[in-house]
């Protein structure tokens, strides 16, 4: 199932869920309430939309952002080109970056902020203001409740100003956690919908002026960590709420060349998914 927050006929914003080309009314509160009800139950979040359907339909619409998590939380070098990148702007061949990447070691894990910081399908992705290498990082998202379960997928972009962390590693959150360094969506899909996780074809494009000046794409199969891995890790001495979004890494890397510029747009397109498009500003 593929499931939206849009703004319905009536002038309210709804969840719903898209069925030959069009969309079907969710009688819910919102997205954020029935994946709260999926986990508190502990039954499939397809359940929980199968008892929530109503007759109610209209065409498609823009979608906003699907839910609205009480955490993010984002993983570092879990695909060989993040670490390999970062280690070789240190001038080092198996560094930090390195360490965390090999499995028998801890993942990276950090935390990338609330819903406040989020923004959906549209909304602005934020380049800081005292930042010359903002990018980018494309990204799996998987929907948690409190006890770890995964309840669905959708897109994540981890937008990073990756010139402060190069200065410093221990700036990190400053490089991550900023207005408008997160974008999901633009649909939460069930797991049935997503049998392997390992199977799905990242895209990323960045278009300026109407020109495309980046393109880069991966394979989910060349995680070195599985979901469960990283959703174990999070979740060790660590009670999350419901929900919370792991961002799992990315794998497509933006050089300083081709950084984010006011007015730039970046897509993230999988197709089980869709594409999530956003205009990059300034903040």
């Amino acid at each position: 199932m593929r499931l939206f927050q849009v703004p319905w006929t009536d002038g309210s914003v709804v969840p719903a869920i898209l069925e030959n080309g069009t969309y079907t009314r969710l009688a819910a509160e919102s997205l954020t309430a029935m994946v709260c009800t999926a986990a508190a139950s502990a039954v499939p979040l397809a359940t929980v939309v199968d008892q929530c359907r109503t007759d109610d339909r209209q065409g498609t619409a823009g979608a906003v952002l699907p839910l609205r998590p009480a955490e993010v939380w984002a993983c570092g070098c879990t695909y060989a080109p993040s670490a390999d990148f970062r280690d070789g702007e240190l001038g080092t061949r198996d560094g930090m970056y390195s360490y965390v990447h090999r499995p028998e070691n801890r993942p990276e894990i950090f935390f990338k902020g609330t819903s406040r910081v989020c923004v959906g399908p549209g909304g602005p992705i934020g380049i800081r203001s005292d930042s010359k290498f903002t990018a980018p990082e494309p990204e799996l998202a998987v929907v948690i409740g409190a006890h770890g379960t995964v309840l669905a997928y959708t897109l994540g972009n981890d937008v990073s100003a990756w010139d402060i962390e190069r200065e410093n590693a221990l700036y990190l959150p400053q490089s991550k956690v900023y207005d408008g360094c997160c974008s999901l969506g633009p649909a939460l899909v069930t797991p049935d919908e997503v049998p392997d996780p390992y199977e799905l074809v990242m895209t990323c494009t960045i278009n300026r002026d109407g020109e495309e000046i980046f393109r880069g794409s991966v394979s989910t199969g060349k995680l070195r960590r599985t979901i469960e891995e990283l959703v174990d890790h999070l979740t060790r001495c660590n009670s999350v709420p419901t929900p919370t979004v792991i961002l799992t890494g990315t794998g497509i890397i933006v050089e300083q060349d081709t950084a984010l510029r006011p007015g730039d747009v970046c897509s993230i397109h999988v197709p089980e998914i869709g594409t999530l498009s956003n205009p990059a500003i300034e903040v």
